[in-house]
């Protein structure tokens, strides 16, 4: 087993006269901690650094705001510093936010995939950093779910379906850091950028291994959670309810109208891919048909490091689509970013008309023009 790694943090920490005397914002939330568990706005304020605010992303800094739920600005009990929200009626900050900053340091855990929000909080902060003229530190941190550069999984996103779960053309599972992201998107982007990245150490990302996971929100509480999400995630543009408001979110999925042994049969005459599936019944607290009792499966990978979700999944759609003919429908999914809650299907796939091509099976899992590695290997940190 490898050593156990260093965060970002715990580097910048150790290399802490090199910013001191600055003024710093950190976007954070409560799973931003060292390699020892202590809050990084702690450890850094006790290594002599002077923040002044944080930055609060979607779930908000305690990580327990509903998905898409409006988050409000707070002041944080313990040190007195103000928490200025970042999925509220803004998702930037503004030059008043950024007026008495020097650096912004950008400390947030990530999952992997690309509609998982907190990338592109980040990626707000390097426009802002970039308007205003303010340096933007990324302290990396792991992606839970990265392994080899080429598992890289679901279409580039289309620009035309750019939203705040996917603004830039980058696959649904990029299996990278924020680091080396940001690095990408400044050569890309936001070319103006005083960006710096303060590597990890003692972090491969074929081992993946090392250090603690802690629940970056509601439904993610689990690391096991991360390697079916992408996939799983899905079914929010669906009739299907997946698994929110369950002991299982992301690893489950039901509704009142499948008939979950014929689907279990099928998946299993498939033999679609390296994972246990289990009948499951369950009736959801909150979400799609909450208080209803759903009939579906449970889906448990045999191998996570190397089990590609978002493939499964388009082919568990498929096979509901055959089995339930015309039971199928699109469903809109309403966020603060998206209150009309349309065309979240596409903005989760990242390309037009995305139910009609999911019902037939005809979105490619594979990357097509099979670049991704060697678009983002400049960039790339281990």
């Amino acid at each position: 087993m490898n050593s156990q790694t260093k965060f970002g943090v715990d580097v910048i920490i150790d290399n802490a006269n090199n910013y001191k005397g600055l003024k710093i914002a950190l976007l954070c939330n409560q799973v931003s901690v060292t390699a020892n568990g202590i809050h990084s706005r702690l450890a850094l304020q006790q290594s002599g650094l002077s923040l002044v605010k944080l930055f609060a992303p979607e779930h908000g800094f305690d990580t327990k705001g509903v998905d898409g739920a409006f988050i409000n600005h707070q002041i944080d009990e313990l040190t007195g510093l103000p928490i200025v929200s970042l999925y509220s009626n803004k998702l930037m900050p503004s030059e008043e936010d950024l007026f008495d900053v020097d650096i912004v340091l950008v400390d947030l855990p990530d999952i992997g995939s690309r509609f998982y929000t907190y990338l592109w909080t980040m990626s707000y902060i390097l426009e802002s950093c970039e308007k205003y003229d303010k340096r933007v530190i990324i302290l990396d941190r792991p992606n839970p779910m990265a392994h080899n550069i080429d598992l890289a999984e679901g279409p580039i996103l289309n620009q035309q379906c750019a939203s705040f779960i996917g603004r830039f053309p980058i696959p649904v599972t990029h299996q990278c850091t924020f680091g080396e992201l940001a690095r990408y998107f400044k050569a890309t982007i936001y070319p103006n950028t005083h960006l710096e990245v303060i590597k990890m150490e003692n972090w491969d990302r074929l081992s993946n291994c090392g250090y603690s996971f802690f629940p970056t929100s509601p439904a993610i509480q689990h690391r096991e959670t991360t390697y079916t999400y992408a996939g799983a995630c899905l079914f929010e543009g669906l009739n299907i309810n997946e698994g929110r408001g369950s002991e299982y979110p992301f690893s489950q999925f039901g509704a009142p109208w499948i008939d979950a042994e014929i689907l279990y049969q099928e998946i299993k005459k498939q033999k679609i891919g390296n994972a246990q599936v289990q009948i499951v019944k369950y009736t959801p607290s909150i979400s799609l048909y909450a208080e209803q009792v759903c009939h579906g499966l449970r889906i448990i990978p045999n191998q996570p490091s190397t089990f590609q979700s978002f493939s499964y999944f388009l082919k568990v759609i498929k096979i509901i689509n055959k089995l339930f003919p015309n039971k199928l429908q699109e469903r809109n999914y309403y966020t603060n970013v998206n209150p009309e809650g349309k065309n979240h299907l596409d903005l989760l796939i990242g390309i037009p008309n995305a139910f009609d091509l999911l019902k037939e099976g005809n979105i490619n899992p594979k990357l097509e023009d099979k670049d991704w590695k060697n678009i983002i290997s400049p960039y790339l940190l281990y």
